[in-house]
């Protein structure tokens, strides 16, 4: 997979951002950077070069780190708290013991236990898929091993081939732990760690003790587009771009308003508020009035909380500044929730083929047994760096409600 030098957000790679949001994290630069991403996939997907690499957004929990601290050749394990001011870095069970607790100390010493096995070179991180909380179970008809890292269960029937390759439950079976490995770290110094999307996986060793795979895309079928859907598709595109032309004065002041309070991350929070509730973001018209009630609220809720009058103030500077956006730009706050919601249809096209993939078979945990789902996503890379695609009526809502198994720290 092509890597590029990640933009270390958070922690190194811990964190990246829906498409769609691109508009609202980096105004029209952000609109051309969607717009090159949806392109790009698209041709990758017909067979051509296309520009983009993807890799399957794996639904593990926690995120491992592992590897050779450059600073003194010690193997080690740990969380993204190893890029922490004061690193928690575990070379024993006794480092574990000290600084985490719970099922995420329980599953990092066998991480510890079995991933030095592998004779890592350099550092990886991936996405941890079980220790000993596999099971045996009934699912979709099949007799199955499952396991649920996080909000995702993985299923693996008895027999099934796939692109991991026939004895893909007997690996599964004797392994202790299984890891996707996503991306690779270098450097001379834990803090002066790069990171590169893409794990090279081929030169691990191999250990009956431990499933792993890299996290790339692996096409089994051709999920290229016929001429209807490719016309379709272009239409799309063009219509995402008008819109996003006509938005592009607003998008970019509300770049420009920052805080935690400001209107670009109030205008996420609204829309996060619509995927909590499994409610589809449709009918511009409304969301824009809906918008401008939203921002108002909680900022007159922060206002009404402070005790002193400075305090007071400060929100009402906050809430004004806002409002001086929104006031002479309902025009442009409309075609950017259309282009918003434009990229959102757009990215639902590419889901849709990416989703035609062998894999371990997924699903979500309801009262009522367990329903087919897709993968939690993808991960579109460029040299210019990499955005999620990720069905958010689905898995997001999924992951936004339902509580967690294991332990973060």
């Amino acid at each position: 997979m092509q890597g590029f030098k990640d933009y270390l957000i958070e922690a190194k790679n811990t964190h990246l951002e829906h498409l769609e949001d691109e508009i609202i994290n980096n105004g029209t630069r952000g609109a051309k950077t969607a717009i090159e991403f949806l392109k790009s996939i698209k041709g990758m997907l017909q067979g051509g070069k296309g520009g983009s690499t993807v890799s399957v957004k794996w639904d593990g929990a926690p995120a491992v780190f592992c590897g050779t601290n450059p600073e003194n050749g010690k193997f080690f394990v740990g969380t993204k708290s190893i890029f922490n001011k004061s690193p928690k870095i575990n070379y024993t069970n006794a480092d574990i013991s000290r600084n985490h607790g719970g099922q995420l100390a329980d599953k990092l010493k066998v991480a510890l236990k079995y991933l030095p096995k592998l004779n890592i070179k350099g550092i990886l991180q991936g996405d941890l898929l079980f220790t000993d909380d596999k099971k045996s179970a009934v699912v979709d008809g099949q007799k199955s091993i499952i396991f649920t890292p996080n909000t995702i269960t993985y299923a693996v029937p008895v027999v099934k081939s796939g692109f991991f390759g026939s004895s893909l439950y007997d690996n599964i079976r004797k392994a202790k732990i299984g890891i996707i490995f996503h991306t690779s770290y270098s450097g001379k110094t834990m803090a002066g760690l790069s990171a590169s999307f893409g794990a090279n996986v081929k030169s691990l060793s191999k250990n009956s003790n431990v499933f792993y795979d890299d996290a790339n895309y692996k096409q089994s079928e051709d999920p290229g587009f016929t001429s209807g859907e490719e016309s379709a598709f272009d239409n799309i595109i063009k219509m995402a771009e008008g819109s996003a032309y006509k938005a592009g004065a607003f998008i970019d002041k509300m770049k420009k308003d920052k805080g935690p309070l400001s209107l670009g991350i109030q205008l996420k929070t609204f829309f996060n508020t619509y995927i909590r509730q499994g409610t589809k973001i449709e009918n511009t018209s409304k969301l824009v009035n809906n918008f401008e009630v939203f921002f108002r609220s909680r900022l007159k809720k922060e206002i009404d909380s402070k005790k002193t009058q400075a305090t007071k103030q400060k929100y009402e500077e906050i809430l004004e500044a806002g409002m001086k956006i929104l006031r002479p730009n309902r025009e442009g706050l409309y075609f950017a929730i259309a282009t918003y919601i434009t990229f959102q249809s757009a990215k639902a096209v590419l889901l849709r083929k990416l989703n035609k993939i062998q894999s371990i078979g997924s699903f979500l945990r309801t009262k009522n047994g367990y329903k087919v789902t897709n993968p939690e996503g993808y991960v579109a890379i460029k040299k210019s760096g990499a955005v999620k695609l990720v069905d958010r009526l689905e898995f997001s809502q999924a992951n936004f409600n339902m509580a967690k198994d294991w332990v973060k720290g």
